[in-house]
């Protein structure tokens, strides 16, 4: 596939594109989301996607799967995460550990549990599991969903102005990126086995 073709795509569609790659990460289906922001910043300093709409997506993304985890979480309690948390590396003994330290940090954990992988994607289940109550939940997560996001964005964007990547390189080095995120997903896996 010809670069321009690909920036033409990224264009067009990146903003659901975006918000479905933070929706998901967020949600626990794996994704680079720290790279993916990197790059929108870079994108964002070459003109190629627009900032504010760029900002609304990923944000939107990142704290409706926050809802929606911790809806699972409410609902499902933890059975859900008995079920499926072998996928992320999540066990009984872990539950108890994170079940008694949530309940005791849920305020810090929900607002600047974005910056931790795996944190990321526990945080709003664990705060569905505990009942934390939804409103004080939903503006922690936007709080914190808007400073990670902005943060990333702000990085790329930065490099990008003062770093000068050709356009047509950026798709190689974010397939890169993605690659070697699944490799080291890949390769973490095979360890635990």
């Amino acid at each position: 596939m010809e670069a321009n073709s690909i920036l033409t795509y990224i264009q067009s569609h990146g903003y659901i594109v975006l918000f479905l790659s933070l929706f998901f990460g967020i949600v626990g289906i794996p994704a680079p989301e720290e790279s993916l922001l990197f790059f929108v910043g870079i994108f964002i300093s070459h003109d190629q996607l627009h900032f504010l709409k760029s900002l609304f997506f990923a944000i939107s993304g990142a704290t409706i799967g926050m809802v929606v985890a911790y809806v699972a979480g409410y609902t499902f309690g933890s059975p859900l995460l008995f079920k499926y948390g072998h996928y992320i590396g999540f066990h009984r003994r872990r539950y108890r550990y994170m079940y008694r330290h949530f309940r005791k940090r849920a305020l810090w954990v929900i607002a600047f549990g974005h910056f931790i992988p795996g944190v990321r994607q526990l945080s709003p289940y664990m705060a569905g599991v505990v009942r934390f109550p939804f409103l004080p939940f939903l503006f922690l997560s936007f709080v914190g969903a808007s400073f990670w996001i902005c943060l990333f964005i702000f990085v790329g964007k930065f490099l990008g102005e003062r770093i000068h990547i050709p356009l047509h390189v950026l798709p190689w080095i974010t397939l890169l990126f993605f690659s070697l995120f699944f490799i080291a997903l890949y390769v973490k896996n095979r360890k635990q086995k």
